[in-house]
């Protein structure tokens, strides 16, 4: 492998993880992330021939000021902070990556993706950002050693060092080499990271919490849920079936032993009382706080842990921030907070029909247990009369709306019978389509019902509540979700944002408020796009973020303390129950405290036993390193002498090199000064030694260069 693209790949995959790192964060706009992306491509892909050039070098001055200018310029504009900011971290190592020359930017590089991944750290937290934590892990320590690598061959070029040939050193060859590393040594550096990633773990399982998490100042961007707002219009839905955002994880009560692989919930999240012909709204937007008792909210009660079925929701952050309940709701917990350092409750607010917000400062999501209806729940109060108005109320509408609606019910007077009938005509005589043309018309109702005879569940939905209020049956437009799929690793249903549905409440005396679903139930279904080994592969990949979720990011003091009550638990249960041991031994803090002391004792021992083998080994080493500074005393006197006769020995060039060299020029002194340099040469780092007698021959044999030498510079003055 060469030394010169090991080390670019290694370098070149940190600049990626740390733009990864970046720019999953959600803080970017998504074009921008593209451009970013397709950039620093570009970037990785430049010749390194181009970077050398002259014109290229002035460009690598005038890029980052030029696009510190644009930043500032955004800034003026109205743009956050916080983007302009990231963009232009972003931006500079693109730019880095496409300027570099040599070590040194491949040093600022690295530093520049670390830097990168500790923005992403505060910035977001999901699971690709720990996959490109786990790569900075492996690839740093390769990266790292290489660079310095690389960096110390071209500060010896610039030195003017030389190689054991006497020539210039070759940073090019050097760069192709093939024996500089192997296989073995990028094994070993990458191997660096195990220690590392344990110890850091070990920090992050032991460091006190109390009360927050690793991530204090991460946020979660909420995602924008089309149909939850105050406005529902006929034509303004779009395609949400296909989205496979997640919106929640939902765990239901009473599920068999093999779980089926969707369900339908029907989760509501808002219901709607006013049609004005077009759209849906809602005639009372006031809210007030829900009664509340700490994490118990009451919706017709409040919990009751013993009797009550429970459904568990993890819900994600989405805006509005609305609860989804199902209809048979009675009560609601609230789990712990979202990990922050925001650890008080969320408020949660009731407004009109039903509808539950929560407001909390971090706006991170919501975890709550639903307290589902038991049998022996007391009925729902009759609706009153301005009630049963509002229910009732419809804009001026064609004539024939209503006649199809008596054609449908024609011989049914309970609300319940006409109900499934409005709800079996529309199933079967009516086609679902995200593209109906109905969207479009001056009456989108009317023109859905009678002529185009297509379109999504809103449709539906709008034409059975107009139906039959026009038969004077209370109903209301309900939207929300209507089930999810099941992951069989995290044992839970998931429920995507393309799960969104449309469907009605109807009204019956002694039995409240009933769901009807008009839409075809092949449509109203919950989807899922992917089957096979890819619908395998997804349920683990959202399984394992959802655990990195709860045991990474939202890791707090009472997971740390439930991780405490595991050992000690199986602690005591590996120790023997009787016995001297088991007394040692029953107590945690006696046993650290004992090995702690036994780990003394041992490292005591073993400073006893190093010190006594110590002084023999200490006489060894002085020797050597006696006769090595004596070696390089006597060659010194020989560089003298030579600087003395006008030969010195330049600090670039190696002691073999120069006095090889002299010997070549036939210098009177060369052979002499090869022999000798040759004989400090084995003692300084052959592993020779020096004894007395060396050493007076070595002194001899300099007297005697200084009288030849003499002796030709008094021919060279008798001449003449």
């Amino acid at each position: 492998m060469r030394f010169g693209v090991v080390h670019r790949v290694m370098t070149d995959t940190l600049a990626v993880l740390g733009l990864l790192a970046l720019l999953t964060s959600g803080e970017l706009d998504r074009t921008v992330a593209y451009v970013l992306v397709g950039a620093m491509a570009a970037a990785l892909a430049l010749p390194e021939r181009l970077q050398d050039r002259p014109a290229w070098r002035k460009a690598a001055v005038a890029a980052p000021l030029v696009l510190l200018g644009v930043q500032v310029l955004r800034l003026a504009g109205g743009e956050s902070l916080l983007a302009a900011s990231i963009e232009f971290a972003a931006g500079l190592q693109v730019l880095r990556l496409a300027t570099r020359r040599g070590a040194a930017h491949d040093q600022q590089v690295i530093v520049l993706a670390l830097l990168h991944l500790i923005a992403g750290t505060v910035l977001g937290s999901g699971l690709t950002y720990g996959l490109c934590f786990l790569g900075f892990l492996i690839v740093t320590p390769g990266a790292l050693v290489l660079s310095h690598l690389r960096r110390e061959v071209e500060g010896n070029y610039r030195q003017g060092a030389r190689d054991r040939t006497g020539l210039p050193v070759d940073v090019p060859r050097i760069l192709r080499s093939r024996r500089v590393i192997g296989r073995q040594f990028l094994l070993l550096t990458c191997l660096l990271s195990v220690p590392i990633f344990v110890f850091t773990a070990v920090i992050f399982v032991l460091f006190p919490r109390v009360g927050l998490s690793l991530l204090l100042l991460n946020r979660n961007h909420p995602e924008r849920m089309v149909g939850f707002s105050e406005h529902v219009d006929l034509g303004g839905v779009g395609r949400l079936r296909s989205d496979p955002t997640i919106v929640m994880r939902v765990d239901p009560p009473g599920l068999p032993a093999v779980p089926p692989p969707r369900l339908a919930l029907y989760l509501r999240g808002a219901a709607f009382d006013r049609y004005d012909g077009r759209a849906w709204s809602r005639t009372h937007r006031d809210e007030l706080p829900a009664d509340q008792a700490g994490s118990d909210v009451k919706i017709r009660r409040f919990p009751d842990p013993v009797r009550d079925r429970i459904m568990s929701i993890d819900l994600e952050s989405i805006d509005p921030p609305v609860v989804f309940l199902p209809l048979d709701a009675v009560a609601l917990h609230v789990l712990a907070p979202a990990p922050g350092l925001d650890q008080s409750h969320p408020e949660l607010f009731l407004g009109a029909e039903g509808v539950l917000r929560y407001s909390s400062a971090a706006q991170r999501g919501l975890r709550y247990d639903v307290s589902l209806a038991t049998a022996s729940e007391p009925p729902l109060p009759a609706l009153t009369a301005p009630e049963r108005t509002r229910y009732l109320s419809l804009p001026p509408l064609p004539a024939r709306i209503a006649e199809l609606a008596e054609t449908w019910t024609a011989g049914a007077t309970a609300p319940r019978e006409q109900a499934h009938l409005i709800e079996a005509n529309l199933r079967s005589g009516y086609r679902y389509d995200l593209d109906s043309p109905s969207g479009a018309a001056k009456n989108p109702l009317e023109d859905f019902l009678f002529k185009s005879k297509r379109g999504h569940c809103e449709f539906y939905s709008t034409a059975m509540t107009v139906m039959l209020r026009e038969l004077g049956v209370p109903a209301r437009n309900v939207t929300g979700f209507v089930g999810g799929t099941y992951n069989r690793f995290s044992h839970s249903y998931v429920v995507r944002q393309g799960d969104a549905h449309s469907w009605v409440e109807v009204w019956l005396e002694g039995a409240g408020w009933t769901r009807f679903d008009p839409t075809p139930p092949s449509d109203a279904a919950p989807r899922s796009e992917l089957t096979g080994v890819l619908a395998v592969m997804r349920d683990f990949v959202e399984a394992l973020g959802q655990r990195w979720s709860h045991h990474v990011i939202g890791y707090d003091l009472r997971q740390q303390l439930g991780l405490y009550d595991q050992v000690r638990d199986a602690y005591l249960r590996m120790i023997p129950r009787r016995g001297v041991a088991g007394q040692v031994l029953a107590s945690p803090r006696k046993t650290v405290l004992g090995g702690l002391a036994l780990a003394g004792l041992g490292f005591g021992v073993y400073q006893l036993l190093r010190r006594r083998r110590q002084p023999k080994k200490g006489r060894e080493r002085t020797n050597d390193e006696r006769g090595a500074h004596e070696a390089a005393a006597l060659y010194r006197a020989l560089e003298r002498l030579l600087a003395a006769r006008g030969v010195p020995r330049p600090s670039s060039t190696p002691p073999l090199a120069h006095a090889r060299s002299l010997e070549a020029l036939g210098h009177p002194l060369g052979a002499e000064t090869l022999e000798l340099t040759e004989c400090y040469l084995r003692v300084r780092f052959g592993g020779e030694t020096l004894d007395h007698v060396a050493r007076r021959a070595y002194l001899d044999r300099l007297q005697a260069m200084r009288s030849i030498a003499t002796e030709q510079r008094g021919r060279a003055g008798s001449m003449p």
